[in-house]
């Protein structure tokens, strides 16, 4: 918070009483101001190491400085844990898609759920809907800063490319990822962008660090450079390709590049250290 300062004001050549100055002073240093939204919070630098696990009992065994984990599934001790062995940690939200075993599941009416993601249990939102949807998701944040995390993982935030039942546009879309970003910096928290490559060069100033899947099977990680360009970590996970095929181009990139299963449990693969290569 930053108190406002008080200048002493005249009018003509008539000072105020020096004890009116004392008073008006003690009383502005009393008065406060929020500081601007995401001031003062966390962000990770190009090839910071990191754990994802989503699933399974929690290892905050792993010796790497970050960790993303599931913001319903693990209470405040787990992060003060993780805390305690000198980790930052992600907090995991599904924010466009609705996910029917989630506790607060039943305050998403049926208007906003659509078709499914391809993952069991989880339909997209109707992110236009934001009436609807934006105190959800920020109770949502605020449970993540209750809990003590460092930042908000926001997942299902590329809507606008996939079979939703609605007709979500590009400009829907960014709409919306900026509110989730300006939630998160409201609550304290760092925020990344999930995927959602073809928007990068827009959303990439709203964002303290990327979350991309597969970019290296589908030849996309050079869409992520504004992101290290800006000093900001990617943090990039490949499920089907072996670490030999993507860890140079990673390395030259800046990626922090891990290999996982789909289930995303304890088990990781990270690239070996090495030298950039050129290219």
């Amino acid at each position: 918070m930053r108190a406002h300062g008080f200048a002493g004001t005249t009018r003509g050549s008539r000072a105020l009483p020096v004890a009116v100055l004392i008073l008006l002073a003690l009383l502005a240093g009393c008065t406060s101001a929020p500081e601007p939204a995401g001031k003062d919070h966390w962000r990770p630098e190009p090839g910071t190491r990191w754990q994802w696990q989503l699933s399974g009992r929690l290892d905050p065994t792993v010796d790497v400085p970050v960790y993303d984990i599931d913001g319903f599934d693990h209470k405040a001790s787990a992060v003060a844990d993780l805390h305690r062995r000198g980790r930052k940690v992600i907090c995991y939200l599904s924010t466009g898609a609705w996910e029917d075993f989630r506790p607060d599941a039943g305050k998403f009416p049926a208007s906003v759920r659509g078709k499914g993601n391809g993952w069991e249990g989880e339909y997209w939102l109707d992110i236009r809907r934001t009436d609807i949807l934006e105190p959800l998701m920020e109770r949502r944040i605020e449970m993540c800063a209750e809990k003590g995390f460092d930042a908000v993982e926001p997942d299902n935030m590329d809507g606008y490319r996939n079979r939703t039942g609605f007709p979500l546009t590009a400009a829907d879309q960014l709409r919306y990822n900026r509110l989730v970003a300006r939630l998160a910096h409201r609550h304290g928290l760092a925020v990344g962008l999930k995927n959602d490559l073809g928007q990068i060069p827009e959303l990439e100033p709203d964002f303290d660090f990327a979350v991309n899947e597969q970019c290296a099977q589908y030849d996309e990680c050079e869409e992520l450079t504004p992101f290290v360009k800006a000093g900001k970590a990617v943090f990039h996970v490949e499920y089907e390709l072996p670490v030999a095929r993507f860890c140079a181009d990673s390395r030259r990139l800046g990626l922090s590049s891990l290999l996982k299963k789909y289930e995303l449990g304890v088990w990781r693969q990270e690239c070996p250290k090495g030298r950039a290569r050129n290219g």
